[in-house]
């Protein structure tokens, strides 16, 4: 079986954001981490080649050329080699052009699997598996919080707001999960030291068959017209109680009403 698990390089989430004149996000001010997300789906893929023979697990990153500190983090799970899409066009680009590159890179690639978090830290937009499923004309199972593989067929857990939804597919396809999926291992010293010698192919848009007109800032589906800065944290309010809790209870319900909680 060869799996093929999509992670993206992310701002931390605690980290001072800071845009570009052109109302991108300037990756290069922050520090970056890997998507927290794609632990779920790269444990779920370790998992599965633990238990099943002659398996091989690739990673997948679209970004530039500094990203390859995020595939080599990845890398040190266990996985065993990496493709990375690099190329300056690809700067801006939104989701449906994110997905369009993805499944470009993967139509002249092997897989049974591919399998993914289901959203990005930075975008959450959870929309990219099952776009470039499309382009790829395969099932996409999303929202998966368990799975079971029984020769070709997938078994999926869909999780929803009310339970969960049991859905069902060939293989290949495309899986994304959800955090209750799995609880991810942490990379050894061995396997660090591992990744730094993981092969690493690196293709660009043109490698991949793509037009650069394709994809980018200048032909994103989406656009943003507008960036306004968090305001500054506010002082709150302290309130004195009597020590009857009445006091207290009634501030409390007052704000809860003020903000429509209740």
């Amino acid at each position: 079986m060869r799996i093929i698990c999509p992670v993206k390089r992310v701002p931390d989430t605690a980290a001072t954001k800071a845009v570009k004149d052109d109302l991108t996000l300037d990756r290069e001010s922050v520090e970056t981490v890997l998507n927290a997300n794609d632990e779920w789906s790269i444990e779920e893929a370790l998992r599965i080649k633990e238990r099943t023979p002659d398996t091989e697990v690739i990673v997948l990153c679209v970004g530039p050329e500094q990203a390859q500190t995020t595939v080599r983090k990845a890398l040190s799970y266990g996985l065993d080699g990496a493709i990375q899409i690099t190329d300056d066009a690809i700067a801006g680009s939104d989701a449906a052009g994110i997905a369009e590159i993805i499944g470009s890179a993967l139509a002249d690639e092997e897989f049974d699997l591919i399998l993914m978090g289901n959203q990005s830290s930075d975008a959450r937009t959870l929309l990219v598996p099952a776009m470039f499923a499309e382009y790829l004309d395969i099932p996409a199972l999303t929202y998966a919080r368990k799975l079971d593989i029984d020769g070709a067929k997938l078994r999926v857990e869909r999780e929803t707001a009310s339970g969960y939804q049991v859905v069902e597919a060939e293989m290949p396809a495309v899986v994304s999960v959800v955090e209750a999926i799995n609880e991810p291992r942490y990379p050894t010293f061995k396997g660090i030291m591992a990744a730094k010698s993981k092969p690493m192919t690196v293709k660009s848009l043109d490698d991949i068959g793509l037009d650069p007109t394709q994809v980018g800032l200048a032909n994103a589906w989406t656009q943003v017209l507008e960036v306004t800065p968090k305001p500054p944290r506010q002082a709150g309010e302290k309130v004195e109680d009597d020590g009857s809790g009445t006091v207290g209870a009634k501030a409390l319900a007052d704000f809860l009403t003020s903000r429509k909680f209740i």
